[in-house]
């Protein structure tokens, strides 16, 4: 018999449903999923901070001691979490300033999900200039697909490739020439 329970934690979500059944009948997995980096890792608690942060308006503080203490966390390079997390706390009214212009409807329509993927885009965009832009904005559609809703990594890619014109001109120019 196959049952389906999604893991849960107080302020936190999940995209991953476990399936539980006799081992015995339990397929056999043609290929396995490719390790996720500690910077991947990092993003994916990071995404998940800022949810907190935009849906229960907790400190950060109060959410960081949260997120370290999440299943997981130490194989996340913390430093790149830390920034990607503290730097979008202390630049969201920017990283919305830069967002809005590119929606195509109120920012208060936009789920909590997506809005904090596309702070995280704009952040590495502006921040993290050793990752190239075509990394940045894949590893966030990556997120959306994960955690967002049913089509919002199809959002979150036009929007995010429009700033990524905007943000990183010339790598941009010279990436659409090759």
């Amino acid at each position: 018999m196959l049952q389906a329970t999604a893991f849960a934690a107080p302020f936190l979500f999940s995209p991953r449903i476990v399936c539980t059944m006799n081992p015995d009948q339990a397929p056999s997995p043609k290929f396995k999923s490719a390790p996720r980096s500690p910077r991947t890792r990092a993003r994916e608690f990071a995404v998940q901070a800022l949810y907190q942060h935009l849906v229960g308006q907790n400190s950060v503080e109060a959410i960081d001691q949260f997120t370290r203490n999440l299943q997981g966390f130490a194989k996340a390079d913390s430093v790149h979490y830390d920034a990607v997390f503290r730097g979008c706390m202390a630049d969201t009214a920017a990283l919305d300033a830069l967002i809005v212009p590119k929606l195509d409807r109120s920012l208060a329509e936009i789920s909590p999900c997506e809005h904090a993927i596309m702070w995280m885009g704009v952040y590495e965009f502006q921040h993290c200039p050793d990752i190239p832009w075509r990394v940045v904005l894949n590893e966030h559609i990556e997120l959306a697909k994960a955690f967002g809703g049913t089509d919002g990594h199809k959002y979150v890619n036009g929007v995010l490739h429009k700033l990524a014109q905007e943000l990183r001109p010339l790598e941009f120019a010279h990436d659409q020439k090759s």
